[in-house]
């Protein structure tokens, strides 16, 4: 394993005591690079390995569905970290003092976590170094080459990050070692009851869990192959919300049920190539890589003061720009606009968690042009993806907002009213690129079939 995955929070040599490795970001028990480096500690001084678990006591809107794909995935995750011999814990509270309650509980000898570039994971790690003395390792196993190591400042587009990032992946792009059973631990450990911790989750339930996605790492791999037999061949198609050729993957990923790097790996084992790899992978690698760096690098990354200045300056100058027309929060919610393209992509991501990525942009574009201002667009399009995105809650989703209304990665396009120079899409556009009426045929469709979703008045 690359030591440069690793940064050391609190230095010091590794106590007497074991390792624990904190899961909060990468829910996997396989191609970790935290749980690796976890256990190289724990073979290094002999000692036994533990995982653990922190269930927040609220946590950015997320609803029942979120924990329901997150529990359902970890039952799995679980056994397979017990069956290796390490011990898993399942704690409930403020997670960075109750991991240090734990750690000291247990007399262990360092703490190894994954990295995450969120406000809410950077104070659980505050929390943590004020409650604990013991050597605190951070790894960053959500990006391919670790974000530090790719760049120590916001990156301004993708065209200046790819090739930090094209440079360095030789040295990171290496195969998950194989390792020795670690020293087991004294006491055995009941296996977690998901299910039940589920009925204690002070979580919103009008958000319920969808049915045509698996969560797990096996359930992640298996559709990784399906997707790169049946769908990765057309992925030049993928901007055409009717063709099914995405992969899938967003909710896997971002509950880090499957690992990019694996992905990679797989690609580079199979000998795939091709225009249609080179854009999953530039979607996969690059773009992910750089929403972390923005989240990294900007502490105010869901804000308008975290857009670059010219985007700031434009928009301050339309803000008095009469609208087309005025939706309140409900009404976007409940997908009653004037707008059917718009209603069907909140309808797709309302039922199933998921919303086709060409439409995302449109989607915030169009919540920028019917809003008062940009500071409750971008309230209102963080709630409603954070709240119903399987996928929520994550760097691509904040980047990807201010791209769309605050002109991050971007450039200033032609002027024009409500957006200045913020780039502009319309109905008109997206019909040209697809076959727009059978998309909303389509989610019209289920919304009339569905008594869970609001109907039109």
């Amino acid at each position: 394993m690359n030591p440069r995955r690793c940064r050391i929070l609190r230095d010091g040599p590794s106590g007497s005591g074991p390792i624990l490795y904190w899961m909060h970001r990468e829910f996997r028990a396989s191609d970790n690079w935290g749980l690796t480096h976890a256990r190289l500690l724990g073979l290094k001084s002999h000692q036994p390995v533990g995982v653990v678990f922190c269930l927040a006591e609220s946590y950015l809107d997320a609803t029942v569905r979120h924990f329901d794909f997150l529990f359902r995935g970890l039952e799995g995750t679980s056994r397979s970290i017990q069956n290796s011999g390490l011990r898993f814990f399942v704690l409930h509270g403020s997670p960075g003092l109750e991991v240090a309650r734990l750690a000291r509980q247990c007399g262990a000898g360092a703490i190894v976590m994954d990295f995450d570039p969120l406000r809410i994971k950077r104070k659980w790690v505050e929390d943590l170094l004020l409650s604990c003395q013991i050597p605190v390792h951070e790894v960053d196993s959500r990006n391919i080459v670790p974000c530090w190591i790719t760049s120590e400042r916001r990156e301004f587009a993708a065209r200046t990050i790819r090739p930090k990032i094209r440079r360095l992946l030789p040295e990171f792009l290496e195969e998950f070692p194989r390792l020795p059973a670690p020293r087991p631990w004294a006491e055995s450990s009941t296996p977690p009851d998901f299910s039940r911790l589920l009925t204690s989750v002070k979580a919103d339930t009008t958000v319920g869990p969808v049915a045509w996605i698996t969560p797990g790492e096996s359930a992640g791999q298996a559709v990784l192959k399906n997707f790169l037999s049946t769908r990765l061949p057309h992925y030049l198609l993928r901007n055409d919300p009717n063709q099914d050729v995405c992969s899938h993957l967003s909710a896997h990923l971002h509950f880090g049920m499957v690992s990019a790097q694996r992905i990679l790996l797989e690609l580079q084992e199979q000998s795939m190539q091709g225009e249609q790899v080179d854009s999953f992978v530039e979607e996969l690698l690059v773009r992910r890589e750089l929403a972390d760096n923005f989240c990294a690098y900007t502490p105010d990354y869901d804000a308008e003061s975290g857009f670059p200045v010219w985007a700031r300056e434009t928009l301050h100058a339309h803000r008095h720009d009469p609208r087309p027309v005025l939706h309140s929060s409900e009404e976007l919610e409940h997908a009653r606009t004037l707008d059917p393209l718009w209603n069907a992509a909140q309808t797709q991501m309302v039922r199933t968690g998921k919303m086709h990525g060409y439409l995302r942009m449109y989607w915030a574009k169009k919540i920028l042009e019917w809003t008062p201002d940009v500071h409750e667009a971008l309230r209102i399009a963080i709630r409603l993806n954070d709240r119903y995105s399987l996928d929520g809650r994550d760097s691509n989703g904040y980047t990807g907002i201010a791209w769309s209304m605050g002109g991050v990665h971007d450039r200033g396009w032609t002027e024009r009213p409500v957006f200045g120079k913020i780039r502009y899409m319309n109905l008109q556009g997206a019909r040209r690129k697809f076959d727009v009426d059978r998309f909303v045929r389509t989610w019209s469709a289920c919304r009339k079939s569905d008594p869970t979703l609001p109907q039109d008045a």
